[in-house]
């Protein structure tokens, strides 16, 4: 005995609040499980268009990102990585990362900045082409964080090189990332 999830799924997502009496108990939870919670899958779409579309207002083209680790936990990066994930998947808003500085529009940069990777991350400043941005995120990449008294951390990323937005948290999830971007969208223009 086979079940469709095409009604199943109309009926959870028309917004009727009698849905559950219309739909199998059991078939409920795995559209649930499938589709998540449609109305966060609708905002997130709504943010991530709306990024889109400035980035494409304001650079004539989709936004290029190059992700630095600077020092950090990797806290920050498992919620960057994120983005990429079948759930939120940027790449069809037109957002992209890039494996070269010399691509990107944008250095997203976690971690405080250790003696080891200070020179790096100015390197890969300077190999970012005319205009770019620098997006600090978390809280360790904001001052140093938990381990700004460290022998081995120099600071935050804003002590090696110049930053345009900072993104707070520990780590910040993958919407705070999305706002931030679009707030630093809305801050050139």
């Amino acid at each position: 005995m086979g079940i469709t999830l095409a009604p199943i799924f109309a009926a959870f997502t028309s917004g009727d609040p009698a849905w559950r009496a219309k739909v199998p108990i059991f078939a409920a939870v795995a559209v649930v499980g499938l589709f998540g919670n449609v109305s966060a899958i609708r905002r997130l779409q709504a943010l991530a268009a709306s990024l889109d579309m400035k980035a494409r207002q304001k650079l004539g083209r989709s936004l290029s990102i190059r992700q630095v680790d600077a020092g950090s936990c990797n806290g920050c990066e498992l919620e960057i990585h994120a983005l990429a994930n079948p759930y939120y998947d940027l790449e069809r808003f037109g957002l992209k990362f890039v494996a070269s500085p010399r691509h990107a529009d944008v250095l997203l940069v976690t971690g405080p900045v250790t003696r080891n990777m200070a020179e790096a991350l100015q390197r890969t400043y300077q190999a970012t082409p005319d205009p770019k941005w620098v997006v600090a995120v978390g809280d360790c990449a904001f001052d140093g964080g938990l381990f700004r008294d460290g022998y081995a951390v120099t600071g935050g990323v804003g002590d090696c090189i110049p930053v345009d937005l900072h993104i707070r948290g520990c780590p910040p999830d993958p919407v705070a990332l999305l706002q931030g971007l679009l707030a630093l969208l809305d801050k050139l223009g």
